[in-house]
């Protein structure tokens, strides 16, 4: 079975960065992509949070590097005027989370979100999971 999950970007950046002590899920999913298990979503508006992060980290030039190995392992999804509109009528805290959320209602059979910040996604009708809940969650599934 394949897994639909749109990721949060908090997730990219501890896999990118190796953010302890979140690297090691966030690698899992990255690699269960790599293998087909899983499929991972991302939001447009997510690259540019995750360019600006990444790039205290890693510099200019290898930051522009992993935006293109993103692009390539991730489908995005775009942020049109209908997820901005989404968004203002969301009951979400954090505007960008709702944006976040409005993208992902757009991904058929989607299985869950995936971020770090569960809270911030409360009044989310898609399942929302950490990566590490996700990876036991799947495990748990498959035995």
């Amino acid at each position: 079975m394949e897994y639909k999950l749109f990721v949060d970007s908090d997730v990219v950046i501890d896999f990118f960065t190796d953010r302890e002590p979140h690297a090691n899920p966030a690698s899992e999913l990255f690699e269960l992509n790599e293998q087909g298990t899983v499929k991972l979503y991302l939001s447009a508006v997510s690259i540019n949070n995750i360019y600006y992060i990444v790039r205290r980290f890693l510099g200019q030039k290898k930051t522009l590097e992993v935006i293109e190995t993103l692009t390539e392992m991730t489908e995005i999804v775009g942020t049109t005027k209908k997820e901005i509109i989404q968004a203002l009528k969301n009951n979400f805290t954090d505007y960008e989370d709702s944006i976040q959320y409005s993208c992902a209602l757009t991904i058929k059979d989607i299985d869950a979100i995936i971020t770090r910040n569960i809270k911030d996604y409360r009044n989310s009708s898609i399942a929302v999971m950490t990566p590490l809940n996700f990876l036991k969650m799947k495990d748990k599934n498959e035995s």
